[in-house]
């Protein structure tokens, strides 16, 4: 059997068992969450019987093991059940919600990709090419800082800085300040791009409306992942600039440029390739907070309010799909890391 196909069979199993043992953990997680759906419905003057009328209804008075059987079972089938707030009236079903959010966080996952992944291949190339030049340093300084700080600080800097734009000349702190200063900062400030603070995305929004509102969840994103993709860019290609077959390159004639993208970067995709691929994964499972401090419509943001509602069936289905998503992209990095290095794909 060919080696890539044989690993791809051998991972499509791993994950599909990886993703079995992890339904369990997220309905265990849920069934363990606090308060109760048709309590939270009905309020506290229901009376025991009109609760326990209503969990029977929608099956919460099952047993657990039970509950869980009948889920999994549907969703192997693509059924994921109907939400249970809509109960009443219009019953709208789990695929039926959770699609307009998933196209939402794709296309957010998607844009950040198209701008983090070329920055941080191009900035780790260059690095490499100018080791312990003050690039080099500025850029290993500037993403460990980004790094270092969390999503959330992230976005509210960023948001700050955008309502600061118009809001900094007229304060009181700008009038105590040196007059030189002041208009330093409020002609930096200026040069910000005025990016909706609030992603009022809906269905029949655009296709560049909706670039420029998600614009700066983007931003976000693309400031908290590209530091791993850059330093692993950095770090495989100077690791392979210290191989023999790079240095018969260079006596050859050949410029850095043409050593490292024709020689060292083809070598160097194994890790690379790993790293780019944890990190999309993040942009899909990991965006459930820039999607709440921006308001942004996404399965992060449904997840969120689902739990606040107590809409078990939406919480569980929010939360398989991000760890499917995430098991699919770790497949996807290890058959281009075995594609890529001939030493994985011929193993001795």
């Amino acid at each position: 059997m060919n080696p890539v196909t044989k690993t791809v069979l051998q991972r499509l199993g791993l994950g599909l068992i990886t993703l079995f043992i992890v339904s369990i953990i997220i309905f265990s997680a849920v069934a363990m969450l606090p308060g109760d759906f048709a309590k939270a419905t009905l309020g506290q003057s229901a009376t025991p019987e009109t609760v326990a009328a209503l969990q029977h209804e929608i099956g919460l008075d099952r047993p657990p093991v039970e509950r869980y059987f009948s889920w999994i079972g549907k969703m192997a089938k693509g059924d994921f059940g109907s939400s249970f707030a809509s109960r009443t009236g219009y019953r709208r079903t789990v695929a039926e919600i959770i699609a307009p959010r998933l196209y939402n966080t794709m296309f957010l996952a998607v844009m950040t990709a198209l701008i983090a992944v070329p920055l941080a291949l191009g900035l780790g190339i260059v690095a490499a090419l100018y080791r312990n030049s003050w690039f080099d340093r500025v850029i290993n300084t500037v993403t460990l800082t980004t790094i270092s700080f969390p999503e959330f600080f992230v976005a509210y800097m960023l948001a700050f800085l955008i309502i600061s734009r118009d809001t900094f000349a007229g304060t009181e702190f700008a009038q105590s300040l040196p007059a030189w200063l002041a208009i330093s900062i409020n002609w930096t400030l200026n040069l910000v791009p005025k990016f909706p603070t609030l992603a009022n995305i809906n269905d029949e929004t655009p296709f560049w409306d909706h670039v420029w509102r998600a614009a700066l969840p983007s931003i976000t994103l693309t400031l908290v992942i590209v530091a791993h993709m850059m330093r692993m860019t950095r770090a495989a290609i100077l690791n392979m600039l210290s191989s023999p077959y790079i240095d018969m390159a260079r006596l050859k004639g050949m410029g850095p440029m043409v050593v490292v993208l024709r020689h060292a970067l083809p070598n160097a995709w194994a890790p690379i390739v790993t790293v780019v691929a944890f990190n999309l994964a993040y942009l899909i499972v990991g965006v459930v907070i820039v999607e709440v401090v921006f308001v942004y419509p996404g399965v992060g943001q449904l997840m969120v309010d689902a739990v606040r509602s107590r809409d078990v069936p939406v919480v569980q289905a929010c939360a398989l799909v991000f760890a499917a998503a995430y098991i699919l992209l770790n497949l996807i990095a290890d058959i281009i890391s075995i594609a890529t290095n001939p030493r994985l794909l011929h193993p001795r």
